[in-house]
């Protein structure tokens, strides 16, 4: 099991820290054996900064957030993930993370998706955005769950939260001014529509769902409601 497990885990240094590469094989079976390398070797790794290569693994926001989190549990930061998988790499880019070597990365760069799908682009996070989180896309985004303070959500069109918006969020990015931004609950730390950036409003009363957009050259707010 031990020769099975050194031919799947490859691990070698880079300029960028350390490049894990996975083999094939069922995805359950494959994490056991990286973590299972990681315990064995936990002195050699602690404090490494890590690319994951996953090959043609499909992975979605829950299974490669999970490994994330085991990772961090041995002091292990997980900053990039390459994959061969169009799914993958929109999901490490939904989670922040970097799918490319040797690159800077922009704070606020919003990263083109590879789609041939025609019209208006969205993209749907189903999780809340926490603090030290990105999400960036270049067409339309809908979060169901909140965006807490130093989180970020960065849209070339209009991004709708169904939850509480506490964090930043910057809609059409591009200079798109038509974009808008709804939440149920609306307290950001920073909201930008194109060039326009909401004042500070003092709360009064229960929060209301709200909808921002920019009318007569500048950003208005009014009650979240369906137009008859």
């Amino acid at each position: 099991m031990l020769t099975y497990k050194r031919s799947v885990i490859n691990i070698k240094g880079i300029k960028d820290g350390l490049l894990i590469t996975l083999g094939e094989g069922e995805w359950a079976e494959v994490e056991t054996l990286l973590l299972q390398t990681v315990a064995e070797r936990e002195a050699f790794l602690k404090g490494a900064r890590v690319t994951l290569d996953v090959g043609n693994h499909i992975l979605h926001a829950v299974e490669l957030g999970a490994l994330r989190d085991k990772l961090s549990e041995h002091n292990i930061s997980l900053w990039a993930v390459l994959s061969n998988s169009p799914v993958t790499e929109q999901t490490a880019q939904v989670l922040g993370l970097a799918t490319r070597l040797s690159t800077p990365r922009p704070e606020r760069a919003i990263r083109s998706l590879d789609t041939n799908i025609s019209g208006d682009q969205a993209l749907f996070v189903h999780r809340t955005v926490r603090s030290g989180f990105k999400v960036s896309h270049k067409g339309h985004i809908v979060v169901l769950g909140d965006v807490n303070p130093g989180g970020e959500v960065l849209a070339g069109g209009s991004v709708v939260v169904w939850g509480k918006l506490k964090g930043t969020v910057h809609a059409g990015v591009d200079g798109d001014e038509s974009a808008v931004v709804c939440a149920l609950e609306m307290d950001p730390m920073q909201l930008r529509i194109a060039g326009f950036t909401r004042e500070n409003v003092q709360r009064r009363g229960k929060p209301e769902p709200e909808m921002l957009w920019i009318k007569e050259g500048r950003l208005v707010a009014e009650t979240w409601k369906a137009k008859k």
